[in-house]
């Protein structure tokens, strides 16, 4: 009887101490990395779409039209320059894919 006993406290004891030990969280990222550091593939994006919009942003940097084809012209006060500001967001995009992406391999 007083077997039973010590098992049925051990049993007791096992469910206390599971009950008062959170279980292990992942690492939380702070804010500041959460999104420029984080590959896009991590968000639900495909590899191949953010490599193709960083080679989009890339070429519409290098501005090959000179001037002609401006999604926003550069000559409105305060968005004139949004439309580069996107374009070197998705090249930045390509490159944190790039370089961080490999590490999760």
């Amino acid at each position: 009887m007083s077997e039973e006993r010590k098992e049925k406290v051990e049993m007791e004891e096992k469910t206390i101490i599971e009950q008062v030990q959170p279980e292990p969280q992942p690492p939380v990222r702070s804010t500041s990395q959460s999104w420029f550091f984080t590959p896009l593939s991590e968000h639900g994006f495909p590899v191949w779409s953010v490599y193709a919009l960083a080679v989009l942003g890339f070429i519409y940097m290098l501005n090959p039209t000179l001037g002609v084809l401006e999604f926003i012209p550069d000559n409105l006060p305060g968005i004139g320059n949004l439309d580069e500001g996107v374009a070197f967001m998705l090249l930045w995009a390509g490159l944190v894919e790039y370089f961080e992406g490999r590490k999760k391999l």
